[in-house]
């Protein structure tokens, strides 16, 4: 306990640290970015003086350091004079020579930054427009690929961790599993023994062949439970006997207030499938079934060969399934009673489309009136 508590304080330690180094970063950026941003209107500054220079420049002015300030600059520029563009520098030819794209980009200009005013003699102005350079363009993006970069990475190292942890419950669920079914053996192998005494005292051979369907029914769960963890070994079955013989036995142990129905064709539909674990998918849906109905109502259990494919189909007339938790009934852990784990669907969706290849899907609902399941395999 004090190890995993450790761990975890381990862990919030570097998310903290993560989220200083990550601001710190950010709040660098901006600065950096205010810098270049206040050097960008310096320059402008230079170059409204150089351009006023040389519009008042005489004979004797020396205007080679204007010219160079002039030449030398790599940001946009417009300069106007009441409300006309008189000037433009490092733009799009494009722009310049439509009235409404130049107009637009001046636009685009002003949203920027503010202008520097120009008063080249007394009482008359021009303004001096000005973008960002591609520079200050491109450290403008750098915070949000920063970011990006960031978050994709946390999704890995989420990912990563989710996928050890899953690995580890796996694995712990596993040895539940195998454990489960050596103690069960124990018990089961004395089971067997007083059944051999009871057919030899010749106990009432009814009572002996349900006790030997119990027996029976023990050795298969028992077998179910030693294959969790384990790659299961495929047969090829005719789907429609397995399936018969999972709903007789399930059929004699519950209610008589149930009213069971089963539909097949009479032909054998033979497909590749672990008969312990197909038990275990029928066994979890009729049981399913039987709890929606709280023990009372119909209960139909369809085998359908269309084609290339073989549907099984479990309705009942219970209280339905809403159509947002279509997918949500087979994530571990949901589940509608007050007791139970929520593992049944989940355990059979897994044994249906990891271990058979096939597909389970709830085929239709509606509140209060019923549900129908539907598991898919591929004919062999």
């Amino acid at each position: 306990m004090e190890f995993s508590n450790r761990k975890n304080v381990t862990r919030w330690i570097l998310i903290a640290a993560s989220f200083v180094i990550i601001s710190l970063i950010l709040w660098n950026t901006y600065n950096f970015f205010q810098i270049f941003k206040n050097e960008e209107r310096v320059k402008m500054e230079h170059w409204a003086e150089a351009q006023k220079t040389l519009k008042n420049a005489g004979i004797d002015t020396d205007i080679e350091l204007p010219l160079k300030i002039i030449q030398n600059a790599s940001i946009p520029i417009i300069l106007t004079e009441n409300d006309s563009i008189i000037n433009t520098t490092n733009i799009d030819e494009e722009i310049v020579k439509s009235k409404e794209k130049s107009m637009a980009f001046l636009k685009k200009l002003k949203n920027q930054n503010d202008p520097i005013v120009m008063e080249y003699v007394p009482g008359k102005f021009q303004y001096l427009y000005y973008g960002d350079s591609s520079l200050l363009n491109k450290l403008k993006y750098y915070p949000i690929t920063l970011v990006l970069i960031i978050v994709l990475f946390g999704a890995l190292v989420y990912n990563f961790y989710r996928s050890t942890k899953m690995a580890t419950q796996n694995k712990l669920w596993a040895g539940m599993a195998k454990e489960t079914a050596h103690q069960i053996g124990t018990p089961l192998s004395s089971l067997i023994g007083w059944l051999e005494i009871m057919k030899a005292d010749n106990v009432d051979e009814t009572t002996v062949a349900e006790i030997e369907k119990d027996i029976t029914r023990l050795q298969t769960i028992t077998d179910r439970f030693s294959k969790i963890g384990s790659e299961p070994i495929l047969e090829v079955r005719d789907i429609v006997a397995e399936t018969r013989e999972s709903y007789d036995y399930l059929q004699s142990r519950f209610s008589k207030q149930i009213d069971f129905s089963f539909k097949a064709p009479k032909k054998p539909i033979m497909v590749s499938i672990n008969p312990a674990l197909h038990s275990w998918t029928v066994e979890n849906l009729v049981k399913n079934a039987i709890d929606a109905m709280r023990g009372r109502g119909k209960l139909s259990v369809v085998i359908v060969d269309e084609g290339k494919f073989v549907k099984i189909k479990v309705s009942d007339s219970g209280k339905g399934i809403p159509k947002n938790q279509y997918k949500s009934v087979f994530e571990p852990g949901f589940t509608t009673k007050k007791r139970g784990w929520g593992l049944g669907l989940s355990l059979t969706k897994r044994i249906v489309e990891e271990y058979h290849k096939g597909k389970i899907k709830v085929l239709q609902s509606e509140v209060n009136k019923g549900t129908t399941m539907q598991v898919s395999f591929s004919k062999q």
